[in-house]
């Protein structure tokens, strides 16, 4: 039985301190300003530690969050993780960290997204075949149409600094809501289907692949679920506990799941004119 006095050891935390800083600097000065790095770091921040806290809850051992700068790509980061360093000890621990982390970001970006949208401009659609074109999830095109009702024909919204990292946070919470292997979508399926989560696995998979064909943007993430399925596979460990189903209230929470993913989720995230 976990000990609840356990004490959680992260030392000086100097590795967790040092790559936020980094990632800070990326996102302001390489990214797309200190509106959009200060909105960004919130929202990836809100994320992990609903990863975190909710281990501490069940008193799993876990690291704090490793925000991961990329001052050569157009975010400036590629996230931000936290690593667990314990077997789960149960299916409900397990669901409780793995949507505790989605939730979390999702309520945190959704008044960046609204301010963003109501500080966004249009303009013109550009003819530049070169130009960089944004997917529109759900959410955005329903709250773009409240603030600013119907586009004229021949003009787009530039999205502002602050509701392109609302933008970043949607596309960040739906690939982690992928039902597969060891995403926060797989430790959820786990928790609810137990071993048969695999064929979800299969199934992601195989759709994140085709979706590569529509949108190069999709590549990357075909690349990282193979190269995943290659170094662990696509079974999720199992927890101590694996026989206790989830209680009612954790299954009404799983049905949440699909519905923010569906709402942050574009089959086409980037795309350029020409394409």
């Amino acid at each position: 039985m976990n000990d609840p006095r356990r004490k959680f050891d992260h030392g000086w935390a100097v590795l967790p301190v040092t790559l936020f800083l980094l990632t800070a600097v990326a996102t302001t000065f390489l990214g797309a300003g200190p509106w959009y790095a200060m909105a960004i770091l919130t929202i990836l921040g809100a994320h992990e530690f609903g990863h975190y806290f909710a281990c501490r809850w069940h008193n799993v051992d876990c690291t704090l969050p490793y925000f991961i700068p990329a001052p050569i790509l157009l975010t400036g980061t590629l996230g931000a993780v936290i690593k667990i360093r314990e077997q789960f000890p149960s299916r409900a621990a397990l669901f409780d960290i793995g949507v505790a982390g989605p939730i979390a970001g999702f309520i945190t970006l959704l008044p960046f997204l609204i301010l963003g949208i109501w500080l966004s401009d249009l303009m013109p659609v550009p003819d530049d075949p070169g130009t960089l074109l944004l997917g529109e999830p759900l959410l955005f095109k329903t709250l773009a149409r409240l603030v600013h009702g119907p586009l004229p024909e021949g003009t787009d919204i530039v999205i502002h600094p602050m509701g392109f990292a609302a933008w970043v946070g949607m596309l960040a919470t739906a690939l982690n809501l992928l039902p597969f292997g060891q995403l926060d979508g797989g430790h959820i399926a786990y928790a609810v289907f137990g071993p048969r989560a695999v064929r979800l696995s299969v199934i992601t998979l195989a759709i994140v692949v085709g979706l590569s064909f529509l949108a190069t943007s999709w590549i990357a993430m075909a690349v990282m679920l193979t190269a995943m399925t290659w170094v662990v596979g696509l079974r999720h460990p199992p927890p101590l506990d694996d026989w206790t189903p989830l209680s009612r209230g954790r299954l009404v929470i799983a049905g949440l799941a699909p519905l923010i993913f569906v709402v942050c989720f574009t089959p086409t995230p980037i795309t350029f004119a020409w394409e």
